[in-house]
């Protein structure tokens, strides 16, 4: 193992402050690292590369500027106001009149504006350009680094076109403001607007992931206009509960219904949404979820009557894949907030990077990353051409999306907790923004479809959909012949979803997980074989492959096998230096 090229490739001397904090002097401050500012986030080769494969080099430039303002002493601090002041819920006014608003510091609603100013939202579905897609994924990636909360609204923003679709009339009135570029927080009628964002509204307190228990009712109501209903329940996750609209469930006779509900109706008067509290979270502080009860709230129908699960699912598959962007965008910050503390921090004679073994964590640490954010932006690809009429693509998406969900978004909280670790005593302060890192990386594995449901998501794919299987292997085996480690993975696989089609549904529900993981990382594996360089993918399949993988969470990160050489690994997680 070369440790010596780790300290070559940083460049980078001791920073030395000789200033004291008092009118005496106690002692020099000295070996401290300076903030991670004013670089471009963009600057990532493994997305970089990945975006241009898929389509979307045209964002490049778009891409960097996003990059750049991700990356300034600015943006941080909207970040970090953002979440030590969460939002608060105000439900009456002065005179006791209901309000139910939400109230945000003005930082939430910088870092909003700007999202949305960057089609970050729903963009890609008034572009005919191919790509719009990939070029909107990687900008959600980018942008993520800065302050995670925030992408919860414009995720949904995004994910709600394809399912109000279903709703052609509806969808041509809402769908130009929620593609447009405009951030308006203000309470209003949404048809007057410049613009919109939306939630969802789909859990209810006796069901959870299983929505078929939903308890909330759908009543028709002619006289307010065609497709009118006025819902009675309540719902126990709210997500975003400040937006324009939502997407919720509610029974109808022939069974749950999708349905648009806007907060201010079209006379101005709010709807009948009365929020009930705002959920204390572990993470995500600068984001509000809401549990709210409907009082004969007016809604639209969306979609066929006893379809709002199908309906809404097509939501769900767009959240899913900013869940997996979004976990891929954390370990991206985690990696290079840990390269660079350890490339300034000097302990026993030399910096922390040139340590044989903080090398083998940090290489550890960069091939998660980079793996994840290659697989991100190759499903991204799909989702792209699915929405183009590719039903290749549509196939590979419908049973590697939700293996990929499930894996990559696992293994961001121990990536996260790792990283952090890399900072010493120094990451577990609130001021380093690892806690914050860490606090959000357990919620994409929860959001929507939590492991479980993810995992029995992919056994339904394999059962119900008769390509995907064929899609998915004819993927990997693009990669066929490059790396004997792959070729038995390859095989491996194989093998099992042949056994997952003819397994017991027990048995199957058994192994679930482990044939989640094993495509997930098989599907890496032949992402980083074919367009990684070299030492990144022989220490990929050679930390990764084996009679053990998936290797899973419990491993510790820093086990990597004798051999590799961490320098050219880690170097791709350095801003400016990864080319």
């Amino acid at each position: 193992m070369r440790i010596a090229s780790l300290t070559q490739i940083t460049g980078r001397q001791l920073i030395t402050d000789n200033r004291v904090s008092g009118p005496h002097a106690t002692h020099q401050v000295f070996n401290q690292v300076p903030s991670l500012a004013g670089y471009d986030v963009a600057d990532d080769p493994a997305l970089l590369d990945a975006v241009a494969r898929e389509g979307a080099a045209w964002v490049s430039d778009d891409l960097h500027t996003l990059g750049r303002l991700a990356g300034r002493a600015d943006t941080a601090e909207r970040a970090r106001l953002a979440n030590e002041y969460p939002p608060v819920l105000r439900t009456h006014d002065r005179s006791g009149n209901r309000l139910d608003e939400v109230d945000f510091h003005p930082a939430w609603h910088e870092l909003m504006r700007t999202a949305i100013g960057h089609g970050l939202h729903a963009a890609p579905w008034a572009s005919t350009h191919p790509g719009a897609h990939v070029a909107r994924a990687a900008k959600f990636y980018v942008w993520s680094q800065a302050e995670a909360g925030h992408g919860c609204p414009v995720s949904m923003t995004y994910a709600v076109v394809p399912a109000l679709r279903h709703a052609p009339d509806l969808a041509a009135s809402y769908e130009p403001l929620l593609t447009a570029g405009h951030y308006d927080p203000v309470l209003r009628p949404p048809l007057t607007k410049p613009g919109l964002i939306a939630g969802m509204a789909m859990t209810e307190k006796q069901g959870g992931s299983d929505v078929r228990a939903n308890t909330t009712l759908a009543r028709p109501a002619p006289y307010l206009g065609e497709g009118a209903h006025l819902l009675t329940g309540h719902k126990w996750f709210c997500s975003a509960p400040m937006s324009d609209v939502f997407l919720t469930l509610a029974h109808k006779p022939d069974g749950l219904t999708c349905f648009l509900l806007p907060r201010v109706l079209p006379d101005g008067s709010r709807n009948a949404i009365r929020l009930q509290r705002l959920k204390d979270k572990l993470g995500n502080r600068s984001n509000a979820s809401a549990e709210v009860e409907f009082d004969e709230a007016i809604a639209w129908q969306v979609g066929a009557d006893g379809r709002g699960i199908a309906t809404i699912l097509e939501m769900v598959s767009a959240t899913r894949l900013d869940c997996l962007i979004g976990s891929a965008a954390g370990m991206r910050a985690a990696t290079v907030a840990a390269v660079h503390h350890t490339s300034h921090r000097q302990a026993f004679g030399k910096e922390l990077i040139a340590q044989p073994l903080m090398g083998a964590v940090l290489a550890d640490l960069a091939l998660e990353s980079q793996a994840a954010t290659m697989l991100a932006i190759r499903l991204a690809g799909a989702a792209d051409r699915a929405s183009r009429g590719d039903e290749q693509e549509s196939a590979l998406l419908r049973l590697a999306l939700p293996a990929s969900k499930y894996w990559v978004c696992k293994r961001a909280a121990p990536h996260a907790a790792e990283a952090l670790e890399c900072l010493g005593g120094n990451g577990y302060v609130e001021e380093s923004g690892m806690p914050r890192l860490y606090r959000e990386a357990p919620l994409n594995s929860i959001w929507e479809g939590s492991g479980n449901v993810t995992s029995l998501d992919v056994l339904r794919a394999l059962s119900r959909n008769s390509v995907a299987s064929d899609a998915l292997l004819a993927e990997i085996r693009l990669a066929a012949g490059a790396d004997r480690r792959l070729d038995a993975a390859i095989d491996g696989l194989t093998a099992a979803l042949t056994k997952a089609s003819r397994a017991t549904e027990p048995d199957a529900q058994f192994s679930a997980r482990r044939l989640a993981a094993l495509i997930a990382v098989t599907l890496q594996a032949c992402l980083v074989v074919r367009h990684a360089p070299a030492p990144v993918a022989d220490a990929f399949c050679a930390s990764r492959l084996g009679p053990a993988i998936p290797a899973g969470p419990a491993v510790p990160f820093g086990t990597l096998p004798d051999g590799i050489d961490p320098a050219p690994i880690v170097e791709r997680a350095i801003p400016g230096r990864g080319h």
